[in-house]
Formats: structure tokens, sequence, C-alpha cells
């Protein structure tokens, strides 16, 4: 029986992030789109916007899709996992915990039901384990978990980053122009 409620778990939780990922990447499901999606990284300071729109709505649209077929099952969820982290930092922290304040209560749950998919393995229905490459454990979980956080850290940091200095590069151009306007002489 745990080979099916580990089958069900990841078509529930994968076919989830197929349809957010959807939504980001063709306005599927009702979603934004690319352009709606660029637009959200924008206002969450996270450049090069279109850059970032692709990687999300891939990362879950792709790692959703590797969930349910419990194929490289790890990889997947440290996707997952970073995608949530990175929703927690950007989006939800600030409101606390309660997802009816738009909190980050639900994205914490994804998170640990990721890590213990990961350290129990995907299954025996699953890819991984028809090949021979089911692995779990208390150290790969956390392994996981810690690569999503990080690379969650790396996105947002280096997003800000671009935003600064994209910022100050127009400050700059603006100066520049403001100093050539001033170098020409009037008629």
């Amino acid at each position: 029986m745990v080979g099916v409620a580990k089958l069900a778990f990841r078509m529930v939780l994968g076919g989830l992030f197929i349809g957010h990922g959807t939504q980001k990447l063709f306005g599927w499901f009702g979603g934004s789109g690319l352009d709606g999606t660029e637009k959200m990284m924008e206002h969450l300071g996270l450049h090069p916007t279109r850059r970032n729109a692709v990687l999300s709505g891939a990362t879950e649209a792709g790692c959703g899709a590797l969930l349910v077929a419990g194929a490289a099952t790890p990889l997947a969820a440290t996707g997952l996992v970073a995608t949530m982290a990175t929703a927690i930092r950007t989006v939800h922290g600030k409101n606390g915990p309660w997802n009816a304040n738009r909190g980050w209560e639900l994205n914490a749950i994804i998170i640990a039901a990721l890590g213990m998919l990961v350290e129990s393995g995907p299954g025996k229905l699953s890819l991984d384990a028809a090949v021979g490459r089911a692995r779990g454990g208390t150290g790969l979980a956390i392994g996981v978990l810690a690569a999503g956080a990080a690379a969650s850290t790396a996105v947002v940091e280096l997003g800000r980053w671009v935003a600064r200095r994209d910022a100050a590069r127009v400050v700059a151009d603006a100066a520049d122009e403001s100093t050539a306007d001033e170098a020409v002489p009037s008629p």
C-alpha cells in the first residue's frame, strides 16, 4: 500500500506544480503567462525578469513532471524546495505564517512534505525504483533541503544585485545625458 500512497502523493503534488508552472509559462489554467510572470518578477526584484520568469515556470512544470513519474526524485524535490523557499523569501514571509493572510504555511508544508518524500524514497511505483535508483535517507533529505535553500538564496540575491546594478546604470546614463546637454552650446 505504501507504493500506491506515494504514487498518489507524487501525482497530486507534482500535477499541481505542472499546472502552476504552465500558468506562469503559457497562461494555462487561468495563469498570467510569461508576460504576467515577468511583471511579477519585476515587482519582486528578481532580475533579469524574463529569465527568472522562464526559469520559475520551467522549474515548477519540469520538476512537477519528474515528481509525478518518480524520476530523479531528489533533483525534482530540490527544484521545488527552491521555488517554495523563494516564494517565502519574496512574497509570503512578511505576511506571517497563516495562509489566510497570504502567509508561508502552505509553502512550509510543501517543503516539509518534499523532505519527507526524499527521506523515505519515491516508492515502488516510480521510475527511480524501476531503474534501480530509488534512494532515500535522512542525509539525502537534508541535502535536498539545504540545496533548495541555497538555490533560492542565490536567485534572490543575484536578482537584487542585478536590480541595483541596472538602477545604477540608469542613474549614470541620466547623468551622462545631463552633462552632454550642458556641454552643447546654445545657438
